[in-house]
């Protein structure tokens, strides 16, 4: 016999003595699932920056709605980042959680459909566009519903912030409700969030915040889309550098004071929310 037979046989000796052996996995997990949290808990409205102890307690208590936020990653003209629409979406589901009272945040979907990518057309002709196919799209928040639906929500909210997100969103909330029906799980596409969110953010603004843009500077950019991802970060509406180089304004509306439009920022995404929460309870209601 060879060294390596001998090996071998060894090994497989070994792994058949490791098999024969029944361990209380099943019973170990349920009594850590039971277990009582040893620390104080955190506080987010991110599902990303909690324990899952803190999850499970949050939910026990009557926390049962959790907003899927879709994003994308494309291009914004010259002075703005390409993660505008998540930019703006870490501001506003954190206000609408805080509207409704008992929701969550799920981590924002960054990759949504952007154009065909081979030959590329719209946004994606820009470099740093990340597009999905709807398939891929589609399956993802798929994916992130049912899990989010075996973490124990009993609402799962479905909100755009970029037109191309609608449809997607609108297809999986079908599938995925008619597949739970019965279930005590339900999957809401809340498309007023996006539309008729956006064009009443912008007659809020227009017609209670006295902010009115008087020009187009021809870019993928707006006063609304600058001011409020400026509360999540100046600096990635270029700011700083707007202002050193004399075009701290869009459409017409100055920039500076910094303060002055991250409270006007935080003025629209205070309306947005408080509309979109609304929104959600009617839908929730509905469904009810």
């Amino acid at each position: 016999m060879t060294l390596r037979t001998a090996l071998a046989r060894t090994a497989l000796a070994l792994f058949g003595a490791c098999a024969s052996v029944t361990l209380p996995v099943a019973a170990a997990d349920e009594d850590l699932l039971q277990a009582a949290r040893p620390i104080a808990a955190g506080e987010s409205p991110w599902l990303e920056e909690l324990t899952w102890m803190e999850i499970r307690d949050r939910i026990a208590a009557g926390t049962d709605t959790v907003i899927i936020a879709t994003g994308g990653i494309e291009e914004n003209g010259p002075y703005l980042a390409t993660g505008k629409h998540n930019l703006i979406l870490e501001a506003t589901c954190p206000a609408i959680a805080a509207a409704l009272g008992n929701a969550l945040c799920a981590p924002t979907v960054k990759f949504v459909p952007e154009g065909n990518i081979n030959p590329p057309d719209g946004a994606m002709r820009y470099p740093g566009t990340i597009g999905l196919t709807a398939a891929t799209y589609e399956a993802l928040l798929t994916d992130i519903a049912r899990s989010l639906q075996q973490s124990g929500f009993r609402h799962i909210v479905l909100i755009g912030d970029s037109g191309g997100n609608q449809a997607g969103m609108a297809k999986v909330a079908g599938a995925l409700g008619e597949r739970w029906a019965g279930s005590g799980t339900a999957i809401h596409f809340v498309r007023e969030y996006y539309d008729p969110g956006w064009a009443l953010t912008e007659d809020y603004t227009r017609a209670t915040l006295g902010v009115r843009e008087t020009r187009h500077d021809g870019y993928h950019d707006d006063i609304w889309v600058t001011a409020m991802m400026m509360v999540t970060d100046p600096a990635q509406v270029r700011y700083e550098e707007r202002v050193a180089a004399g075009l701290a304004s869009i459409n017409g509306v100055p920039l500076a004071p910094l303060a002055r439009t991250v409270a006007l920022g935080r003025a629209m995404i205070d309306f947005r929310a408080r509309y979109t929460a609304d929104a959600i309870r009617r839908t929730i209601a509905g469904h009810d």
